[in-house]
């Protein structure tokens, strides 16, 4: 049987995510075939697996940190919020279908349980170590009768759990002994430490108060991690937005390129850009109001959960003037799934699939329309550029990976030409076309998400990029994403190994030293 560890919050956004990443890593550099799991994730981050199922993307990060290939029994049952307190109800892979607040957590959450045992009790056969992530608070008196994301879990899989505070936020230590006295007593003694997070300043300073709060819960502070920013890891939702959210480019982005990205509100998939990030000559900026476009080097539309009321969001605050204006005035449009869509000229959703709008129209800068259909595509893909016009015309031929998560369908008109040609699908040999590019080739839209993830074809647009303002094109990426993610996995996890009493952490799974550095007693 695999030893258990979780690690539960506060209250949501305190870092969990990020720190059972570390834990991953750090078991993993000390010979543990080590999973990371979640019951129950809500997020319009997701991602699709090589077998086409969907999953939150959290977990995906942490599978990478373990050295895995991401699975959805990592992920069992993933929420994505549709808007009006409706989601959409994900089951190990497979859409459920949209279900309302009140009738998920009062007729169905509870009966995903078998499924959340069956998942754990796998995984205990199959590996060593199983770091679990709990969500939001287990402290949430409404729901937590009906709650299969926190402690029924912690008491299914037998984990001891360690409470999370993110004290860069400020009251943690009132949210640290608020928690531990709402819960039962029972829950109380699973509790076997505490780990302060996003810490600044001087620890020296703090040392009062963690001795105070040893004191006053009888738990040991397992360590104080550090508030770090010389290394990024994605993050688990698009709440991480607000601390990225840049609006205007600053002063000292002069010899960059000045990168929008439309923060819709119903964003998914936003890690699409997070490769942009990385590169040296990019501002990537995250912008929601009209006034903010300005003049940029490029647009884009990010993915959308729910495409025609986001189309509608940017008529009604001016950003769908501002775009189309952009555009005239020489500011190349990419869109990346519903982003794509709403470059079309209407989005039909006659079945109400994604809203209950029906039809709208869309920015027209391609020449197509969009259907909403109730069969999901999800699967990943290899493809070939195929495109014309100054983004792609010099590299047509380029090889892409990249993944479906959508429920449109889009039909181009007159001469419009597809962007990419397919040739795998799920695994498979295919031959079909994907996305579209007009004739200037300034506006080009993909289903493909992770497209910028590809290093030459994102070199290869942002050289294009540079030689429109007149600078010389970078020979190479600045940046190979999957490697920068390894070497920030790696810093990550010395960061909190340096952070936290491993010793104490091993005694409390049970863990003692044996043959190898470790071993599972």
């Amino acid at each position: 049987m695999a030893r258990t560890i979780m690690l539960q919050g506060t209250s949501s956004n305190v870092g969990k995510s990020v720190l059972t990443a570390a834990l991953c890593r750090i078991f993993k550099q000390d010979g543990f075939k080590v999973v990371p799991f979640k019951s129950q994730n809500m997020a319009l981050n997701s991602f699709v697996t090589k077998d086409g199922g969907e999953m939150g993307r959290a977990q995906v990060v942490q599978a990478q940190a373990a050295g895995l290939e991401p699975a959805v029994e990592m992920n069992p049952i993933l929420l994505k919020p549709t808007g009006n307190a409706t989601s959409q109800v994900i089951v190990l892979g497979k859409p459920v279908r949209n279900m309302g607040a009140k009738e998920y957590h009062l007729n169905f959450n509870t009966t995903a349980l078998g499924v959340i045992e069956d998942c754990l009790k796998k995984f205990h056969r199959q590996y060593e170590i199983i770091v679990i992530e709990g969500a939001g608070s287990p402290v949430e008196v409404n729901l937590k009768p009906r709650d299969i994301a926190n402690m029924k879990i912690a008491k299914m899989a037998d984990a001891p759990v360690l409470l999370v505070a993110d004290i860069d936020r400020g009251g943690a230590l009132a949210s640290i002994v608020g928690t531990l006295e709402l819960l039962d007593p029972d829950e109380r003694d699973r509790v076997a430490g505490i780990i302060i997070n996003k810490f600044r300043g001087d620890l020296d300073l703090l040392r009062p108060a963690l001795e105070f709060i040893e004191q006053k819960t009888g738990k040991p502070v397992l360590g104080v991690v550090p508030y770090f920013r010389d290394f990024s890891i994605p993050e688990e939702d698009s709440v991480a937005l607000e601390e990225r959210k840049c609006n205007v480019l600053r002063q000292d982005s002069g010899n960059k390129l000045d990168i929008v990205v439309v923060r819709l509100p119903h964003i998914s998939n936003f890690t699409d850009f997070d490769a942009l990030a990385l590169e040296m000559d990019v501002e990537l900026r995250y912008v929601e109001d009209e006034e903010k476009v300005g003049q940029p080097d490029l647009i884009i539309l990010p993915g959308s959960k729910n495409t025609i009321a986001d189309m509608e969001f940017l008529e009604q605050n001016g950003l769908a003037g501002a775009i189309k204006n952009a555009h005239v005035n020489g500011v190349p449009v990419i869109g990346i799934c519903g982003g794509y869509q709403m470059l079309g000229e209407w989005l039909h959703d006659p079945l109400q699939t994604e809203s209950n709008l029906g039809s709208k129209k869309g920015l027209g800068l391609l020449a197509m329309e969009t259907y909403f259909e109730p069969e999901k595509i999800t699967t990943q893909v290899e493809a070939e550029v195929c495109g014309t016009g100054s983004f792609l015309a010099s590299c047509r031929g380029q090889r892409v990976t990249g993944y479906e998560i959508h429920m449109g369908r889009t039909t181009l008109k007159g001469d419009l030409q597809p962007a990419f040609y397919l040739t795998k699908r799920g695994g498979k040999e295919c031959s079909e076309w994907d996305g579209a590019v007009n004739d200037k080739g300034d506006v080009l839209g993909t289903y493909l998400h992770g497209i910028f993830d590809n290093d030459e074809f994102r070199r290869h647009l942002l050289n294009v990029l540079r030689q429109k303002k007149g600078w010389a094109p970078l020979g190479e990426s600045t940046a190979s994403f999957a490697l920068q993610l390894e070497r920030d996995f790696d810093k990550l996890a010395e960061v909190v190994r340096s952070s936290l009493q491993m010793d104490l952490l091993y005694k409390i799974m049970g863990v003692e030293r044996g043959e190898r550095s470790w071993a599972i007693s």
